[in-house]
């Protein structure tokens, strides 16, 4: 027989499915030692399902939600008041109704009860639909019960709940609800606790709002409640607020607002020892679930009683220590531009070569602690993050004023220190060397090794399979991630970089004229990644000329794309123009760094509206008259220059040491970007080997699919070559896992107690309002915004503004259309600023929020010399 109703005894925290969230969880509470829950019981969702299924009235008005893809007010109203009005019309009667009644009999005789919404996407690790649907209180008697139940059944179609659903593609016909019918208590005080800081996300503070009477005064914003924090077992922090009313109970049902009278006010609304040992309830009830909680409360006669508790689902995720100190973790993912989830695969790739990066939430984290736990390692550290990031400066700078704090560091090798890959002598004797006899005749030694090397990688990769494949691949990847950061290869990285700084410090001090290093980069020899931008003008030559080809690019097939191609008129020219410019690119994509994304050469239709772009906004022949007008633009600024100079006193002198420094720097910051394009490469060749076993184990039956590998570590899938086997959970949880990831924010800095320290910018010079970043690229642009989130969704006109959360290099061919450049990641050193002065485009990155904060198509100021964004 169908069960219908059970009771909160027997429910348990796997029973989700049948009493939503918020029951599953009530029933897990009660078999907790310690925890006092009120009884009650829960109608399920077979209840639910036994009143909606089969209902003529609502299946058509369902069908009509679902085709609703975005969350259009008017058309959600209509529709969702229609499905709330056929629901509270269905009848509960028969078994059902009979059920019902029994347990709420079990309560007492006319008990009044809390009925609360339970749905089954509701209260969940990966997601929280809380406060979506609706609550009833203080309902006495079986009628007014039973309608408080179809009510709630209702409330899963709110507006409200229904655009959140939308929002978060979650399926309406997927979600059912469960009803809570809970004894209700008439708290003296009652309030909300969360075992980890909501505001810091520290996991070692306990946060509690409290108020008079119900919660409901809390939750609506009826009152400001008193805020508590406790850590370590003492109150650390408390704000006592006044509370002017508060909401009970009525004698005939529902509730009502009372003032509270005045010498309560001011009150505090729990005492010190009893903000304590609620915080303790709350430490056992989260060691109960396993992660930190969103606990609802009540104190009624000095007992605290537990209303519902469920987990905090926008925590980021933290690594596992194995001590009591306290560990710094900067973002990796911030300094690669790349703070997208990236899959485990990926990550362990990256793991690999740089063995103290930690992952998180999907990304990768840079542990600091034992550089900051000295004054020696601090010397390093702190430049090194201020010429990174200075929002991670700042950030840590917060961490660094607490006494405390640095006397718990832990203590270890530093990640900075000498010989930790990024310093040692032999690069520091290299870079001297080259500084002192600059020698760009290395350049193309340098990228014809690694194109070489890239080559016979593939080669040898292709020659093996099993485990003598992943074997040779652990070794390969390594040693690729050494030759690319070696002395010689970083020092020419070095001696561009360094250059740089040194002429700007010159011509600031001869001529007061900040950055000129900027506007003398433009059209540098060697830098792959903005003649990558170049190269794709020239494909957009070899399509411009078919307009039938011109059309399919609009809406290509990426399953029969070169085959497509090749039957149209002009098809068999654009196709070699592509795959040309895929022998040189292809081994790019956006978020590159994860090995696990789609390379060009493996989806080349993203290509596609990059090249629509570029027929749209420029003539034939505009790459050679971007190159042309950037070499112009920087030969012109060293005249400038050196003409200045000479005529001041000592002026001989000065521009002979310019001219000098002018000629180091453009002869070696283009290399600046070429060590990312040959890893990729590498990459491409080792993917390529590991797509072809995945293939090999798909055949033999091993996983469903060959990018099931993707979410498996490289040590992971090495065992299932070796033994041919696969846990099929494990790659499940790892997708479900890697879905939640995708909605985290990172943080710049985060600590091993979870405390997300924030960064400033300090008293920068700013129009009032101005959105505050790194001045990149000198220069100002004023124009249309465009904010883009997803390069597949590029469309950009002669004269916008870019703005985006990140730029890899698979956005460079974007940069030939933009006027300037808007970025919340990056720094003077990242892709998206070193492209930008390549072609000249004012830039300002490090701009938190910035696409959120500018919307698409507002006019835009963007001073790349000062470093802000105002919105005109």
């Amino acid at each position: 027989m169908t069960s219908y109703v059970l009771d909160f005894a027997g429910l348990d925290h796997t029973m989700i499915t049948s009493a939503g969230g918020k029951g599953a969880n009530l029933g897990e509470l009660t078999k907790v030692d310690g925890i006092v829950v009120p009884d009650g019981f829960c109608v399920t969702t077979n209840a639910y399902q036994l009143v909606t299924q089969d209902n003529a009235t609502l299946r058509p008005l369902l069908a009509e939600l679902s085709a609703m893809t975005t969350p259009d007010a008017a058309a959600i109203a209509d529709v969702s008041a229609r499905i709330r009005s056929a629901i509270e019309q269905s009848p509960v009667a028969g078994d059902l109704a009979d059920e019902i009644a029994s347990h709420y009999a079990r309560l007492g005789d006319n008990v009044a009860c809390a009925v609360r919404s339970s749905a089954t996407a509701e209260d969940l690790p990966t997601a929280s639909f809380a406060g979506q649907q609706d609550t009833y209180l203080n309902a006495i008697g079986i009628e007014a019960i039973t309608d408080a139940i179809a009510r709630c059944w209702a409330s899963l179609f709110t507006d409200r709940a229904v655009a959140y659903r939308i929002q978060n593609g979650f399926d309406h016909t997927a979600v059912s609800l469960a009803v809570v019918v809970q004894t209700m208590v008439f708290p003296d005080v009652s309030g909300i606790m969360f075992t980890a800081d909501p505001i810091t996300s520290n996991r070692k503070v306990v946060a509690i709002d409290a108020g008079f009477g119900l919660g409901e005064a809390l939750v609506s914003g009826l009152v400001t409640a008193d805020s508590y924090r406790v850590r370590d077992g003492a109150v650390a922090e408390k704000t006592v607020s006044t509370k002017k009313v508060e909401i009970v109970g009525s004698p005939d049902g529902g509730t009502h607002e009372v003032p509270v009278e005045a010498a309560r006010q001011g009150a505090q609304a729990l005492t010190d020892d009893q903000i304590v040992r609620l915080a303790q309830t709350g430490r056992t009830i989260e060691a109960h679930f396993g992660q930190p909680q969103d606990i609802e409360w009540g104190l009624v006669d000095g007992q605290f009683v537990i209303l519902q508790a469920r987990p905090i689902t926008t925590l980021f995720p933290l690594p596992q220590i194995t001590d009591d100190k306290l560990h710094v973790y900067t973002s990796f993912s911030h300094q690669q531009m790349m703070t997208d989830a990236m899959k485990p695969l990926g990550l362990s790739f990256m793991q690999a070569a740089e063995s103290t990066l930690a992952a998180m939430g999907g990304r990768l984290y840079m542990e600091l602690s034992h550089d900051l736990a000295t004054p020696s390692g601090r010397a390093v550290a702190k430049p090194a993050l201020k010429l990174m990031d200075p929002l991670v400066a700042t950030a840590v700078d917060t961490l660094l004023a607490r006494k405390d704090f640095v006397a718990n560091l832990a203590r270890g090798k530093k990640f900075l220190s000498m010989g930790s890959g990024y310093f040692s002598w032999a690069l520091i004797v290299s870079t001297v060397r080259s500084l002192l006899h600059p020698d760009a005749s290395v350049i193309p030694t340098l990228i014809a090794g690694f194109e070489a090397s890239a080559r016979d990688l593939d080669a040898r990769l292709s020659a093996l399979h099993g485990p003598e494949l992943i074997d040779r691949i652990k070794v390969e990847y390594v040693e690729v991630g050494k030759a690319i950061s070696s002395p010689a290869s970083m020092a020419t990285v070095w001696v561009g970089a360094m250059t740089a700084s040194s002429l700007n410090k010159r011509i600031k001090r001869w001529l007061d004229e900040e950055r000129v290093a900027d506007a003398l980069v433009q059209a540098v020899p060697h830098n792959n990644t903005s003649q990558m931008g170049l190269d794709l003008l020239d494909v957009a030559d070899a399509v411009r000329d078919y307009p039938d080809v011109v059309d399919y690019l609009g809406h290509p097939s990426p399953e029969t794309f070169f085959d497509d191609l090749e039957k149209l008129p002009g098809g068999d020219a654009v196709s070699a123009a592509i795959h040309g410019y895929l022998d040189k690119y292809g081994a790019r994509c956006v978020g590159e760094i994860d090995i696990t994304r789609p390379r060009w050469i493996e989806q080349p239709t993203a290509l596609a509206p990059m090249i629509l772009d570029n027929i749209r906004n420029f003539p034939a022949g505009a790459s050679r008259t971007r190159h042309d007008e950037g070499l112009a633009a920087a030969m012109a600024k060293r005249d400038d220059i050196l003409t200045r100079l000479a005529a001041r006193p000592g002026g001989a002198r000065k521009a002979r040491a310019a001219a000098k420094k002018i000629d180091v720097l453009r002869d070696f910051a283009g290399y600046r970007e070429y060590p990312k394009h040959a890893m990729m490469l590498s990459y491409w060749a080792i993917k390529r080997a590991l797509l072809r076993e995945a293939g090999d184990l798909v055949e033999a039956g091993v996983p469903d699919s060959a990018e099931d590998i993707f979410y498996l570590t490289l040590d992971e899938l090495d065992a299932v070559v070796r033994t041919r086997t696969v846990d099929a959970a494990l790659i499940e949880a790892r997708k479900n896992d890697f879905v939640r990831f995708e909605k985290l924010t990172p943080p710049r800095v985060i600590t091993s107690d979870g405390e997300i320290p924030v960064g400033t910018y300090g008293n920068q010079a700013a129009p009032a309002g101005a959105l505050v970043g790194i001045a990149a690229s000198s220069g100002i642009a004023e124009g249309r915004a465009r904010v883009v989130t997803r390069l597949e969704d590029v469309a950009m006109e002669p004269g916008d503004i870019l703005v985006t959360p990140y730029t890899d290099p698979s956005w460079t061919p974007v940069f030939v259309s933009i006027k300037g450049l808007v970025t919340e990641v990056g720094g003077v050193a990242t892709h998206g600023s070193v492209i930008a002065r390549e072609y000249g485009l004012p830039a300002v990155v490090g701009v938190e929020n910035a696409a959120t904060l500018i919307r698409d198509g507002q006019r835009i100021r963007v001073n790349g010399t000062d470093g802000w964004v105002d919105v005109l």
